[in-house]
């Protein structure tokens, strides 16, 4: 195919699934001129798995976008079905948000939101190919031979680089859901020299919500109180739509069983390693044969569908026993299978060939984001997407990267573990994760991320006052309650029984009334009202930041003693195989990350507290800088 000169723009951004959209939208908001090229302009942001965002972890981090600047949480709130707050009988670093997406409605929303920014341009077309002179990338070349140049390209292709549908005995080159399979580009970047990995996800069947029986299922509703993923949204949809909870059985379990020859987990058809925390039901099956049952949730894709996701039957067994399970589940005994479940097999890239900022080590200029670095996940993808757009729009200015730390954002845990210690299947971010979760809390996101959105140019400035209006009224309150004395009067007494609370036996504070478990900040406005209504995320954040503030003091500590590892820069083009007394494993594993400072090389796996003393000892002796090419 002849080529020729298509555009040139600051950024390209190959791909618009969630991650895709983030990067290209914070690029364009950024005053980057931003292509993006797609395969299907019809399928912006489209949700090939369940039609849900957020959840332990993931939730939080659709906060942090959104206080980034970034777009999912405002999207999610305008087209979602059902909204709920998940643990909320846990502490608050364990909180957070679920939403239903009407699936649909989400991607129209989105594609809406693309065609309408500034300096972002949308084609449809089919990337195979990159164009790279003397290491840096200078473009990427369509399948019909136009060639488009940029400073900067991010690739966020998902799981459509040589993809494969298997379902039973069948197995075909695709996309999710029948779509076109990308194949060139994924050649391309191997005679680049990228090692890439074969992973593996999957789909449940889906279901007509007329032929299911809701009587013998237990209706999972939304919340009550409105909720919101964006700190900017102010209108709330109340119209929710429940779910559905049903359950495996015994003679699930027997059919699966008797069918394992059958699916091509077990019968080696399938190369690619799964997801751990997402497994299929015959994993699940095989894996805890001694649960006599599991949950199936029943999660309806949209307002104007019938098809409703069967969540927890992800599986790729033959299409005729996919139909005999779902009559084994109380309520679908009679259900029409509308999709079949199917798994899909994709290349990935392994992301320890990244660098924080996710640049790639080996090509200058190229970005890569989602489902392509190993991730699983929607909000996995889309916090990656927005900082891969940030830091090819900023190199494409010249500018340096802004690399989240670990204590800053649940995106920052995600980047490091992806970059630092790799993968060796589908990642997905847990609270476990991240050994800083109380700091990094579903309610504090814009308190820890607003600014540095403001200062990269993607937090307007109306947005940005009221934000620091907010703090204000925090810290004003906070110091209220610290020197306001609660007498122990009879009001006040009764106020506290009423509390469950005991009853004060001389003055103090409201502040250390608000530290005792019982006790609400609801309660405090009662005993001690403030001169001026105070806005619940204002005293949300007043309770929280009071009763755990000597937790909160203490990983604080932590963070400050790490950050003096962090900050001791190792220089680059270091020969770990020169410094004497490095186990090899360790400098096996060093060598592939080449870690930018003590501190990420201490979180690099194989790497030993005996490998960084004597990184620490040549730093100081001045040796390392010698041992750089």
């Amino acid at each position: 195919m002849k080529r020729y000169d298509a555009g040139t723009f600051d950024v390209i951004v190959v791909g618009a699934g969630h991650a895709g959209v983030e990067a290209a939208l914070a690029s364009a908001r950024m005053g980057a001129s931003t292509l993006v090229l797609t395969l299907n302009l019809d399928t912006i942001a489209y949700m090939p798995c369940n039609p849900s965002v957020g959840g332990p972890a993931k939730g939080i981090v659709v906060r942090e976008i959104d206080a980034l600047g970034g777009e999912m949480a405002r999207n999610i709130d305008k087209t979602h079905i059902q909204m709920k707050m998940l643990n909320t009988g846990k502490g608050p670093a364990v909180r957070a948000l679920r939403a239903q997406a009407d699936k649909f409605l989400y991607q129209n929303e989105m594609k809406k939101t693309m065609e309408q920014e500034e300096n972002l341009t949308l084609r449809q077309g089919m990337v195979e190919e990159l164009i790279i002179e003397d290491g840096v990338c200078k473009g990427v070349v369509t399948k019909t031979g136009s060639a488009y140049y940029a400073e900067s390209v991010v690739v966020t292709t998902g799981t459509y680089l040589r993809g494969k549908i298997i379902i039973g005995e069948l197995t075909y080159e695709s996309g999710p859901n029948n779509m076109q399979p990308s194949i060139n580009l994924s050649h391309d970047l191997q005679k680049q020299g990228f090692n890439m990995v074969r992973f593996k996800t999957g789909t449940p069947p889906r279901v007509n919500s007329n032929t299911i029986d809701y009587s013998k299922t237990e209706m999972q509703p939304g919340d009550d109180q409105p909720r919101a993923f964006s700190y900017e949204t102010s209108e709330y949809i109340t119209d929710q739509i429940p779910c559905w909870l049903t359950y495996t059985g015994e003679v699930t379990h027997e059919l699966i069983n008797a069918n394992l020859e059958r699916s091509p987990m077990y019968s080696g058809m399938i190369e690619g390693t799964g997801p751990r925390y997402c497994p299929s039901i015959e994993d699940k099956i095989v894996r805890f044969n001694d649960k006599p049952r599991h949950q199936i949730f029943l999660e309806p894709e949209g307002r104007n569908t019938e098809e409703v996701y069967v969540q927890g039957l992800s599986t790729s067994l033959p299409e005729d026993v996919q139909r005999k399970i779902l009559a084994t589940i109380p309520g679908l005994e009679k259900s029409e299978m509308m999709r079949a479940g199917y798994a899909i097999e994709y290349d990935a890239i392994v992301p320890t060939q990244l660098w924080p900022s996710l640049e790639t080590k080996l090509v200058n200029n190229l970005f890569t984001a989602g489902q392509l670095n190993g991730t699983s996940g929607y909000e996995e993808a889309a916090g990656q997407g927005i900082m891969a757009g940030i830091n090819a729009a900023r190199k494409s200015k010249g500018e340096e990267p802004l690399i989240l730390d670990r204590s800053e954002a649940y995106i920052g845990v995600l980047i490091d573990d992806l970059v630092t210690k790799g993968t060796n299947e589908p990642y997905r971010l847990l609270t476990s994760r991240a050994e800083y979760r109380l700091l990094l809390r579903h309610d504090n996101a814009d308190l820890r991320l607003t600014e540095i959105g403001y200062d990269i140019g993607l937090i307007p400035e109306a947005r940005y006052q009221r934000f620091l209006y907010k703090k204000e009224q925090i810290a004003e309150e906070i110091n209220r309650l610290e020197h306001t004395s609660v007498k122990p009067d009879e009001e006040t007494q009764a106020i506290l029984e009423k509390a469950g609370s005991s009853a004060l036996k001389e003055p103090m504070s409201a502040a250390s009334l608000l530290r005792r478990p019982e006790i609400t900040y609801d309660v405090i406005r009662r005993i001690a009202p403030a001169e001026q209504e105070v806005p619940d995320v204002v005293g949300e954040q007043v309770e929280i930041q009071t009763k755990y503030a000597g937790y909160i003091d203490k990983q604080l500590q932590q963070v400050e003693k790490v950050k003096k590892m962090d900050e001791k820069k190792i220089p680059e083009g270091i020969d770990y195989d020169a410094i004497n007394g490095l186990a090899s494993e360790a400098k096996q594993k060093l060598s592939e990350v080449r870690p930018l400072s003590v501190g990420q090389a201490s979180r690099v796996s194989g790497v030993n507290p005996a490998d960084i003393s004597i990184l620490l000892v040549y730093l100081e002796q001045g040796k390392i800088a010698k041992l750089a090419k």
